[in-house]
């Protein structure tokens, strides 16, 4: 089933919007979830908060790319359960590494009011990556969207794994100039 007709099925309610979603986005989903949990069951757990979450949003929003919002969904999820995980002193460790690598070159939470900043700030790392060489937007999208460790995408690309740092490492600098230029660093 393609992504219109689920998403039709949600805004009728239709309860086999759920089941066509898990269907066609559940390995995907925990796909991402795992690679932030390092945990099965909470990723499952997450995954499953996922598609409340999309039963619960859809209507009033409509995705136009439902894939990705999926995927952002279950991150941000996977992200606040491992928060929950850290603060009982329990967890994995590779969340606080992607994130301090881009600590660097993005600013800080963006207020509430500021949502034209934020499009702006979106705007520019979209414009950013689609100047990338597509081999090294695909690692970069990997580790910092769906938090992929350096092992997994050195076996993905090939690359060994000081290469697939060396190559994070440069791109994160390139990025952190091209919202300075910006001005939005």
């Amino acid at each position: 089933m393609d992504d219109e007709a689920i998403l039709n099925l949600y805004r009728q309610r239709d309860s086999r919007a759920v089941a066509e979603t898990e269907a066609k986005y559940g390995r995907l989903c925990l796909s991402v979830a795992r690679n932030i949990l390092s945990n099965r069951e909470d990723s499952e757990e997450c995954v499953n908060d996922t598609w409340l979450h999309a039963w619960n949003a859809i209507p009033p929003e409509w995705p136009l790319r439902f894939s990705a919002w999926l995927s952002r969904v279950t991150r941000n999820l996977a992200v606040s359960r491992l928060r929950e995980i850290r603060a009982q002193k329990r967890g994995g460790d590779e969340i606080p590494l992607v994130l301090e690598e881009l600590d660097e070159c993005i600013p800080g939470k963006p207020d509430p009011q500021k949502a034209v900043e934020q499009k702006e700030l979106q705007d520019a790392i979209n414009r950013f990556l689609d100047g990338l060489d597509s081999a090294v937007r695909d690692v970069f999208v990997a580790r910092y969207f769906y938090a992929a460790s350096h092992s997994e995408l050195s076996a993905r690309t090939g690359w060994s794994v000081g290469k697939v740092k060396t190559v994070l490492r440069r791109t994160r600098i390139k990025l952190r100039i091209a919202l300075k230029e910006d001005g939005l660093c």
